[in-house]
């Protein structure tokens, strides 16, 4: 059933680029835990041991908080195919802005996605899998356009000030450093 592993395998990596959605989960010392599904085009495997996805603006900035204040992360996929999966990478991340000074060679990674608010970067310590024989079997009808519409709607500006009163602390009150040294 359960194995884990050092870090990706290629066929871990080979399963990660064909999956349409993935989780985080994070959580401080104390406090609610957090558990988000992403999507988009947002994610990618920089090496064995670091994957890295392109954060974009939405109701709260909890996994920015929490890895502030504690580091934990853990990114899940799960096949909702045929061939049964479940893959977890625990580890340690962080957030990266624009002012820092990995932002640039991060961000290269990415296609332009609007709303964009951060990178999260999560460096492995381990990876499990699992058999993933009580998931169903769902098919992929495509990318929602929800969100993107929204934050071209808002602009830059907009996006900023949406920032400012939604995203600048977690809803347990931990702040997320989001706006610290924003030019």
């Amino acid at each position: 059933m359960a194995r884990f592993y050092p870090e990706l395998e290629a066929r871990h990596r080979d399963f990660i680029a064909t999956q349409k959605i993935f989780f985080t989960a994070s959580g401080a010392a104390s406090g609610r835990l957090n558990l988000s599904p992403k999507g988009m085009d947002s994610l990618r495997v920089l090496s064995p041991t670091r994957i890295a996805w392109l954060d974009l603006t939405g109701s709260g900035n909890e996994t920015a908080a929490h890895l502030r204040h504690d580091g934990r992360l853990t990114l899940m996929w799960c096949s909702f195919d045929t061939d049964p999966l479940i893959l977890r990478a625990y580890g340690r991340g962080h957030a990266v802005r624009r002012q820092a000074a990995e932002w640039a060679g991060l961000r290269a990674h990415f296609p332009a996605l609007p709303g964009e608010r951060q990178l999260i970067v999560l460096d492995i310590e381990s990876v499990q899998t699992s058999c993933g024989y009580a998931v169903p079997m769902y098919t992929y009808c495509g990318e929602r356009e929800t969100l993107a519409r929204w934050a071209e709607k808002k602009g830059p500006v907009g996006l900023l000030d949406y920032w400012r009163e939604k995203n600048q602390v977690s809803i347990d009150g931990l702040p997320t450093g989001l706006l610290e040294d924003f030019p």
